[in-house]
């Protein structure tokens, strides 16, 4: 492995080059890099600390805001703007109007009806990224 740091004026960047995206170091230089970013939500009614790797996607729906994990949704306080300025400099993007979805957590993307992709998740839910936002889906996924 080769490491190579650099002084540069601008703003910090961590940029990591591997045969394998899903390598469990690729992950902790992840969460170093972003400083393992948590969020609160609550679960009948007891607030967990969640880290921002954990969360699948974010969606409001009817004023109400949700994480949802591998195998549960938690409610939150926080609105989709908040969560978005909080995940910006990590693989969460905005993905519709209503949600921000994990770019870490798909599987695969196919094409939709009317210039839209689904999204298959590693849990096997699909998510349906708007037209609007199909090029932050391809600059998330390096397309």
């Amino acid at each position: 492995m080769k490491l190579t740091v650099e002084r540069i004026e601008k703003e910090e960047a961590v940029t990591v080059c591997c045969h394998d995206t899903e390598a469990a170091w690729v992950q902790n230089v992840r969460e170093a890099a972003l400083g393992q970013i948590t969020v609160c939500g609550y679960k009948d009614n007891v607030l967990y600390r969640l880290r921002l790797s954990d969360i699948y996607y974010f969606e409001v729906v009817d004023g109400v805001s949700f994480f949802y994990t591998q195998k549960d949704v938690f409610t939150s306080k926080e609105k989709l703007y908040e969560f978005e300025s909080m995940s910006a400099r990590s693989a969460l993007f905005r993905c519709s109007k209503s949600m921000i979805l994990n770019a870490d957590k798909i599987d695969y993307v196919r094409p939709s009806v009317s210039g839209r992709f689904e999204a298959v998740l590693s849990n096997g839910e699909i998510v349906i990224v708007s037209r609007k936002y199909v090029t932050e889906l391809k600059k998330s996924l390096g397309i």
